[in-house]
């Protein structure tokens, strides 16, 4: 099993830049390095045979860079490409195979700061189990999608990103392939001040989330 996360290097102006309407650049900077930071966490809590991080942006101009490189160092880091997010997805799945081997796939992003290793093992769990696992988000996306094999993902491609129906539209692309697909739990993440504090009060103990959060007064 391979736990993958696809990350934006967290650059003032460039990162949670919805959040930043709220709390300005800076802060939103510092939110997002905090869900990188505890996103990265629970994945090395997980039970995994490779960790990968499908990277794009400058950790030289990013907050917490040092920090984040350093954590870094227990994953295998490599480059997105392509000029759609649904193409860099479809991508980090196949470079991965690529660069760590055919092995099923459990993906997420760093807007769930609240995940845990305890959770992505359940999900990887269930994915040993069927082709596909999706893990639906509140405003309609989805936090965590899980394929047997790297091809499997090849279909996101075609799925618009980042509206209120992506979650439905990615389920649909895979069963119009013939995958079989197991849901998972819904999370909340974080894109404005809003979802703030409901992912706030999923964080574990000890996560970075709350405490950058609460400093920049949400």
């Amino acid at each position: 099993m391979t736990a993958l996360v696809v990350a934006k290097a967290p650059v003032p102006g460039l990162a949670k830049t919805r959040l930043a309407a709220t709390v300005g650049n800076e802060m939103a900077a510092v939110i997002a390095s905090a869900a990188l930071l505890d996103t990265l966490d629970a994945v090395l809590a997980t039970p995994v045979a490779s960790r990968v991080v499908a990277m794009t942006g400058d950790l030289g101009e990013a907050r917490n860079g040092k920090v984040i490189r350093e954590k870094l160092s227990h994953f295998t880091v490599i480059g997105q490409r392509g000029d759609s997010f649904a193409e860099r997805l479809a991508h980090a799945h196949a470079d991965t195979a690529a660069t760590v081997g055919e092995h099923p796939i459990i993906q997420v992003g760093m807007d769930t700061p609240q995940i845990t290793g305890e959770l992505l093992a359940r999900c990887g769990k269930s994915l040993l189990e069927t082709d596909a696992v999706l893990g639906p988000a509140t405003d309609g996306g989805w936090w965590l999608l899980g394929v047997r094999s790297a091809q499997m993902a090849d279909c996101l491609r075609d799925v618009p990103m980042s509206q209120s129906d992506t979650g439905g539209l990615t389920l649909k692309a895979l069963r119009d392939n013939n995958i079989e697909v197991s849901m998972m739990e819904e999370l909340a993440d974080v894109d404005t001040a809003d979802d703030v504090e409901r992912v706030r009060r999923s964080c574990p103990p000890g996560n970075r989330f709350p405490f950058a959060t609460a400093a920049a007064g949400l």
